[in-house]
Protein backbone atom coordinates (compact mmCIF):
# COMPACT_ATOMS: atom_id res chain seq x y z
CA UNK A 1 0.00 0.00 0.00
CA UNK A 2 1.40 3.79 -0.69
CA UNK A 3 2.17 6.27 2.02
CA UNK A 4 -0.85 8.04 0.95
CA UNK A 5 -2.98 5.17 1.02
CA UNK A 6 -2.04 3.88 4.50
CA UNK A 7 -2.28 7.54 6.24
CA UNK A 8 -6.29 7.49 4.62
CA UNK A 9 -6.80 3.86 6.23
CA UNK A 10 -4.95 4.97 9.54
CA UNK A 11 -7.80 8.27 9.53
CA UNK A 12 -10.68 5.94 8.15
CA UNK A 13 -9.83 3.79 10.96
CA UNK A 14 -9.98 6.88 13.37
CA UNK A 15 -12.85 7.98 12.07
CA UNK A 16 -14.89 4.52 12.42
CA UNK A 17 -13.84 3.40 15.97
CA UNK A 18 -15.11 7.13 17.17
CA UNK A 19 -18.20 6.91 15.33
CA UNK A 20 -19.25 3.75 17.69
CA UNK A 21 -18.01 5.70 20.98
CA UNK A 22 -19.80 8.79 19.77
CA UNK A 23 -23.15 7.10 18.54
CA UNK A 24 -23.28 5.51 21.94
CA UNK A 25 -22.93 8.98 24.02
CA UNK A 26 -25.36 10.06 21.26
CA UNK A 27 -28.18 8.39 21.36
CA UNK A 28 -27.77 8.59 25.72
CA UNK A 29 -28.51 12.20 25.11
CA UNK A 30 -25.06 13.32 26.24
CA UNK A 31 -23.29 16.62 26.14
CA UNK A 32 -21.00 15.32 23.10
CA UNK A 33 -21.93 13.18 20.36
CA UNK A 34 -20.89 11.43 17.27
CA UNK A 35 -19.73 14.32 15.68
CA UNK A 36 -17.65 15.40 18.18
CA UNK A 37 -15.78 12.19 19.36
CA UNK A 38 -15.15 11.60 15.41
CA UNK A 39 -13.75 15.27 15.29
CA UNK A 40 -12.11 14.63 18.43
CA UNK A 41 -9.79 11.27 16.54
CA UNK A 42 -9.75 12.62 13.03
CA UNK A 43 -7.82 15.27 14.96
CA UNK A 44 -5.75 13.20 16.95
CA UNK A 45 -4.63 10.83 14.15
CA UNK A 46 -4.04 14.14 11.85
CA UNK A 47 -1.77 15.78 14.59
CA UNK A 48 0.21 11.93 14.92
CA UNK A 49 0.34 11.40 10.80
CA UNK A 50 1.50 15.17 10.21
CA UNK A 51 4.19 14.38 12.87
CA UNK A 52 5.20 10.88 11.63
CA UNK A 53 5.32 12.10 8.06
CA UNK A 54 5.56 15.60 7.81
CA UNK A 55 8.45 16.32 10.26
CA UNK A 56 10.51 12.93 9.91
CA UNK A 57 9.00 11.61 12.40
CA UNK A 58 11.01 14.22 14.57
CA UNK A 59 9.67 13.08 18.12
CA UNK A 60 6.16 12.17 17.54
CA UNK A 61 5.67 11.57 21.23
CA UNK A 62 6.08 15.45 21.86
CA UNK A 63 2.60 15.36 19.74
CA UNK A 64 1.00 12.92 21.94
CA UNK A 65 1.66 14.75 24.45
CA UNK A 66 0.20 17.42 23.32
CA UNK A 67 -2.73 16.10 21.86
CA UNK A 68 -3.70 14.20 25.50
CA UNK A 69 -3.11 17.81 27.46
CA UNK A 70 -5.10 19.85 24.94
CA UNK A 71 -8.18 17.46 25.01
CA UNK A 72 -8.12 17.71 28.86
CA UNK A 73 -9.55 21.41 28.28
CA UNK A 74 -11.88 19.73 25.69
CA UNK A 75 -13.14 17.75 27.91
CA UNK A 76 -13.07 19.98 30.61
CA UNK A 77 -15.70 22.00 28.60
CA UNK A 78 -18.35 19.26 29.13
CA UNK A 79 -18.14 18.65 33.07
CA UNK A 80 -20.63 21.20 34.65
CA UNK A 81 -22.47 21.07 37.82
CA UNK A 82 -25.84 20.19 37.90
CA UNK A 83 -28.11 21.69 40.35
CA UNK A 84 -28.48 23.36 43.34
CA UNK A 85 -26.76 20.07 45.16
CA UNK A 86 -23.60 20.72 43.17
CA UNK A 87 -23.11 17.32 42.12
CA UNK A 88 -21.24 16.88 38.89
CA UNK A 89 -22.65 15.61 35.63
CA UNK A 90 -20.53 15.40 32.67
CA UNK A 91 -17.41 13.08 33.77
CA UNK A 92 -18.31 10.45 31.52
CA UNK A 93 -18.98 12.43 28.55
CA UNK A 94 -15.06 13.57 29.17
CA UNK A 95 -13.17 10.80 29.90
CA UNK A 96 -14.68 9.22 27.06
CA UNK A 97 -13.79 12.35 25.11
CA UNK A 98 -10.34 11.79 26.00
CA UNK A 99 -10.11 7.93 25.32
CA UNK A 100 -11.29 9.00 22.02
CA UNK A 101 -8.24 10.74 21.37
CA UNK A 102 -6.03 7.89 22.27
CA UNK A 103 -8.12 5.79 20.38
CA UNK A 104 -7.23 8.73 17.05
CA UNK A 105 -3.45 8.24 18.28
CA UNK A 106 -3.62 4.55 17.89
CA UNK A 107 -5.02 4.74 14.43
CA UNK A 108 -2.51 7.47 13.66
CA UNK A 109 0.50 5.46 14.81
CA UNK A 110 -0.83 2.50 12.63
CA UNK A 111 -1.57 0.80 16.27
CA UNK A 112 -4.81 -0.70 14.66
CA UNK A 113 -5.15 -3.88 17.37
CA UNK A 114 -4.59 -1.60 20.08
CA UNK A 115 -7.43 1.11 18.38
CA UNK A 116 -10.06 -1.41 17.99
CA UNK A 117 -8.59 -3.25 21.46
CA UNK A 118 -9.44 0.38 23.19
CA UNK A 119 -12.42 1.56 21.37
CA UNK A 120 -14.06 -1.99 21.95
CA UNK A 121 -13.27 -1.64 26.47
CA UNK A 122 -14.80 1.94 26.05
CA UNK A 123 -17.60 0.81 24.66
CA UNK A 124 -18.44 -2.18 26.78
CA UNK A 125 -17.45 0.13 29.59
CA UNK A 126 -20.28 2.98 28.37
CA UNK A 127 -23.13 0.12 28.27
CA UNK A 128 -22.06 -0.91 31.70
CA UNK A 129 -25.16 -0.54 33.85
CA UNK A 130 -25.14 3.11 36.53
CA UNK A 131 -25.29 2.54 39.69
CA UNK A 132 -26.22 5.34 41.52
CA UNK A 133 -25.65 5.77 45.37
Amino acid sequence: MSQWGEMVLRLLVATALAAVIGYDREVRGKAAGMRTHVMIALGAAAFTLASLYGFGGADASRVASGVVAGVGFLGAGVIFRAGSGGSVAGLTTAASIWVTAGVGLAAGCGLYALAVAVALLALIVLRLPHVKD
